[in-house]
C-alpha cells in the first residue's frame, strides 16, 4: 500500500489501527490470465476459500497446458461437473468462454478500460455478477478504488468494527464513502481483519 493510500485511510481510527496491525504488499491476487481469473471467482462464488481452491486445482488439472476458451466449450458438461461445478457454474463458465470467443468481453482492452465500462461488459455474461466483477477489479486487475457492498465477509468485518448492523447497507455504503479514493485497500484490511479473528 502506497503513503498516500495509507494516509487518507489513517484518519478513520479504525483503518489506521488495521494498517499498523497488518503488512499489505503492492501486489496482491491472481495471476495475470483474465480468463482464467474469471473462472476462478466463477468456482468460488458462494463456496469457502478452501473447496474453491481445490476445485479449481482440479480443473487446472484437467488440461495439460492453461486452457483456453474453445478448450472449456470442448469439455463436457459432465467433465466439468465430476470435478464439483455445481450445473449452474458449468453453464457460467462457458458462457464466459463463448462470451470471450464472440468478442462480447475484450479482455486485451480491460487495461486501458475505466471500471465501469469494465463491469457493464461483464454483467451481460449470464453468472457473472456485481460480486464477481468487484472482485475481478480488485484482485485481478487491482483498480484501487473498488467496494463490494454485497460481499458477506466485509459487512461481518464492519459489523465487528464499527458496530454497523451488516444488514444495514445503506449506512456500510455510506461509511466506505470515506474511504474512497482507496476503497479496495480498505477491503483488504477489512478481509485480514476477519483471517486475525
Amino acid at each position: 500500500m502506497d503513503d498516500n493510500a495509507k494516509s487518507h485511510l489513517s484518519r478513520d481510527p479504525v483503518m489506521k489501527n488495521l494498517i499498523e496491525s497488518f503488512c499489505i504488499k503492492e501486489y496482491w491476487g491472481q495471476q495475470p490470465n483474465y480468463f482464467l481469473n474469471l473462472i476462478e471467482i466463477i468456482t468460488g462464488q458462494q463456496l469457502s476459500t478452501k473447496a474453491a481452491k481445490i476445485i479449481f486445482a482440479r480443473f487446472l488439472a484437467l488440461y495439460p497446458n492453461a486452457p483456453t476458451p474453445e478448450d472449456i466449450l470442448d469439455t463436457s458438461s459432465d467433465i466439468l461437473r465430476s470435478i464439483g461445478f455445481s450445473g449452474s457454474k458449468v453453464s457460467y463458465v462457458k458462457n464466459i468462454a463463448q462470451a470471450i470467443i464472440d468478442d462480447n468481453i475484450k479482455l486485451s482492452d480491460f487495461d486501458n478500460l475505466p471500471d465501469e465500462e469494465i463491469t457493464s461488459q461483464l454483467l451481460q455474461v449470464k453468472g457473472i455478477g456485481p460480486w464477481s466483477t468487484e472482485m475481478f477489479l480488485i484482485f485481478t486487475l487491482h483498480r484501487p478504488d473498488v467496494f463490494s457492498l454485497g460481499d458477506l465477509g466485509l459487512r461481518t468485518a464492519i459489523k465487528n468494527l464499527y458496530h454497523i448492523s451488516r444488514d444495514d447497507k445503506k449506512a456500510i455504503a455510506a461509511l466506505s464513502e470515506n474511504w474512497r479514493p482507496y476503497r479496495s485497500h480498505a477491503c483488504r484490511l477489512l478481509w485480514m481483519s476477519l483471517e486475525q479473528i
